[in-house]
């Protein structure tokens, strides 16, 4: 008797066994060797406490960052137009900013995107059901990937707490991307009111020495920040602000930064970590104000773009002092300092409303542009109110692209 039960337990054991294997074929055939439609990956985490170029006990090389792709474009899609790379990074309540800001990017632009959020593991779920319930038709014109938040570990605790939780990841985009040559950085708290492939396009105006691109921090010098109260060096007369930014990220890899610690220029990854030590009792906005650094002793990397395409409310609290918006309307709205979700400048935050409510396959006159122009009237009390035409001027032509775009559909 006790042979035959062992005989059956040793059977149904090799049966288990059997069929996850066939499971696990099958999963794996469909998902990785498959042909249409979403393809679904997922890399297990390293070890963030492992050195960069270190290697674990198979020989495989680890490195200080965590990687998280959870859904990317088909073998199917090889052969199109290679797509823009969108980077932002949410921590803490971040996560419906983010979100809002994702669905501006993928509702204006034109061209295939590919959304890159790194995020503090607890989040990421909560991203994938959002952007999974996003309707079949808007998911097949974006990709996206999501990323754990992690610093090289022997400074990861002073880096994470540098100006707000997170924000200095940014700095190390360029060594934790190193599959893209470009990506557009934005911070949650952005909302596009025009195509991204406009700022796209900035990348082909790039001279030859040019790496990144971003707006300067203000256009009046006389109630600028950097200029009257900096403890460091800065770019230019007002310095730069950083909360869009385009990056050639292999020019960034490549270059040789000057700096005012050696005599010698430094790798992107050779600088960071004895700038923050050097400065870090100088500096007040964090990672801005080591960019600021950087590009002042390296101008000549750095192209400016107008501010249209970073409009925050020091353009307009004091009256309107952003030339290229009042000629052409904005392009990006900023909402920094929280201004999306407090009453201090109720024109953005009926900006962020208006997209953050809007439906997606809903007329989007009718849908997004009327309510918020309804909105926008009860705005004129405030000076940025009172500069609200600015803030529709853009939008108007990209919400005609969408009826053009499911009209061509």
């Amino acid at each position: 008797m006790r042979r035959y039960l062992r005989a059956l337990l040793l059977c149904m054991v090799f049966a288990v066994f059997s069929g996850f294997y066939f499971y696990t074929k099958l999963f794996y055939s469909h998902t990785l060797d498959g042909g249409l439609g979403t393809k679904r990956i997922f890399v297990p985490p390293r070890d963030p406490g492992a050195r960069q170029g270190a290697t674990d006990e198979t020989g495989t090389q680890t490195h200080w960052y965590n990687r998280y792709i959870m859904r990317q474009q088909s073998h199917a899609d090889s052969t199109a137009e290679p797509p823009m790379h969108l980077v932002v990074v949410a921590c803490g309540s971040r996560l419906e900013e983010t979100m809002t800001m994702v669905k501006s990017a993928v509702l204006f632009s034109m061209k295939q995107l590919c959304v890159h959020i790194f995020a503090e593991d607890q989040l990421h779920a909560s991203f994938m059901e959002a952007l999974e319930s996003w309707p079949d038709s808007v998911q097949t014109r974006f990709n996206y990937s999501l990323y754990s938040i992690s610093f090289p570990s022997e400074n990861a605790a002073e880096w994470k707490k540098l100006f707000k939780p997170c924000a200095s990841q940014r700095l190390f985009l360029p060594l934790i991307l190193k599959s893209l040559d470009s990506a557009v950085y934005v911070d949650s708290d952005i909302i596009f009111l025009q195509p991204v492939d406009k700022l796209w396009s900035f990348l082909s105006r790039f001279n030859s020495s040019q790496l990144a691109a971003m707006a300067p921090e203000h256009e009046e010098p006389r109630i600028a920040w950097y200029n009257r109260f900096a403890r460091h060096p800065f770019y230019g007369r007002t310095g730069i602000n950083s909360g869009v930014m385009l990056m050639n990220m292999t020019r960034m890899r490549k270059a040789f930064f000057r700096n005012d610690m050696t005599t010698v220029g430094l790798r992107w990854e050779e600088l960071l970590m004895p700038l923050l030590q050097k400065y870090k009792l100088n500096i007040t906005w964090g990672d801005q104000d080591l960019l600021n650094i950087i590009f002042h002793y390296n101008p000549d990397f750095l192209l400016e773009f107008p501010c249209q395409w970073n409009y925050r409310p020091d353009h307009c609290i004091y009256g309107s002092n952003c030339a290229s918006a009042e000629e052409e309307g904005v392009y990006i709205l900023h909402g920094n300092r929280g201004v999306f979700h407090d009453g201090k400048q109720p024109a953005f935050r009926a900006v962020y409303e208006a997209i953050r409510k809007y439906s997606f396959g809903t007329d989007p006159v009718s849908g997004l542009l009327d309510p918020l122009e309804e909105q926008l009237l009860k705005t004129t009390h405030t000076y940025c109110g009172k500069s609200h035409p600015l803030f529709t001027k853009r939008l108007v032509h990209s919400l005609a692209n969408i009826n053009n775009m499911a009209v061509g559909g």
